[in-house]
């Protein structure tokens, strides 16, 4: 029976990310409507573009439980109860606070969280934490990077809808840009920004090593990055190194520009030196699995 049930969820976790591209394939004739009633007919020859657009109706359907699937590790994590890849009852290390960077926020999705843990409310973490008289330093502000203007108007209504309008200011432009006035109407500083908040947007971003870096730059001196990412699989062996390497190419097709086998970690390892690493795959999840994630803060 044991081994029966390790074959079992050996094979759950094989199909588990096609799954995720049949959902999408069942959105390719909403994407094809959608692109002749809108006369963008180019996107019929650009196969990014048109991976894009089907992304974009996949993930207004998907992206509600990927969220649901992902808070019991999220909350825990922005609110300094993650540690060695572990969620713990008591608070262990610094919740989010202060000024905030929240990477590729898209149309709102964490705005609720966000605005639950405490932004200028100057709450605590969970009734726990209030029993230990652990306060959670409030967060004064939050920078909303997202580039895509179909986005950005939805979020701006997210954000107001969760009582966040004197807190949340979109940038809407891509990383690089975030600290140039030139670009968008405002700025952050080097430097000036208390926390970084990376949900399962690294797998997706351009040049992702120059962009960490500089978001790196950014972050004050004593500063936390605050991460969940889906990353390359490395402790299932080749066998698993190589299936992930083979799936990754029709996934790349119908997730956008989302990539299985992008090395977040030493990326992020990379981008300058930290203070404190703890940024580990979550011991619960097991060596073969596809789509394995990386848990943790960095402390500048």
């Amino acid at each position: 029976m044991a081994l029966w049930d390790s074959l079992k969820n050996l094979f759950t976790h094989l199909i588990h990310p096609w799954l995720f591209m049949a959902i999408s394939a069942q959105h390719l004739p909403q994407t094809v409507t959608g692109i002749i009633s809108s006369g963008e007919f180019y996107k019929f020859l650009s196969p990014s573009a048109f991976s894009e657009a089907l992304f974009g109706n996949f993930w207004a359907t998907v992206g509600p439980r990927v969220k649901a699937a992902a808070e019991e590790r999220v909350i825990p994590l922005l609110e300094g109860r993650v540690s060695g890849g572990r969620i713990h009852a008591d608070v262990v290390g610094t919740p989010v606070h202060g000024t905030v960077i929240e990477i590729g926020a898209g149309s709102g999705m964490w705005a609720d969280v966000f605005a639950r843990i405490g932004a200028g409310s100057g709450s605590t973490a969970k009734d726990g934490a209030r029993r230990r008289n652990q306060a959670v330093p409030s967060i004064t502000k939050i920078y909303g990077v997202e580039p895509n203007p179909l986005s950005t108007a939805a979020l701006r209504k997210r954000v107001e809808d969760v009582g966040l309008g004197d807190v949340y200011e979109i940038v809407p432009v891509g990383i690089e840009s975030a600290s140039d006035p030139d670009a968008w109407a405002g700025q952050i500083q080097p430097g000036s920004v208390d926390c970084i908040v990376g949900v399962l947007c690294l797998c997706g971003i351009p040049d992702p090593e120059e962009n960490i870096k500089h978001l790196y730059k950014l972050l004050k001196p004593g500063g936390h990055w605050y991460v969940y990412e889906h990353v390359k699989a490395t402790r299932g062996g080749p066998l698993i190194s190589l299936y992930q390497r083979l799936v990754n190419i029709p996934w790349s097709f119908f997730l956008g520009s989302c990539r299985l086998c992008r090395s977040t970690r030493d990326s992020l390892l990379a981008a300058g030196p930290w203070q404190k690493t703890d940024l580990v795959q979550p011991p619960d999840e097991p060596p073969y699995k596809v789509l394995p994630h990386i848990l943790g803060t960095l402390t500048k």
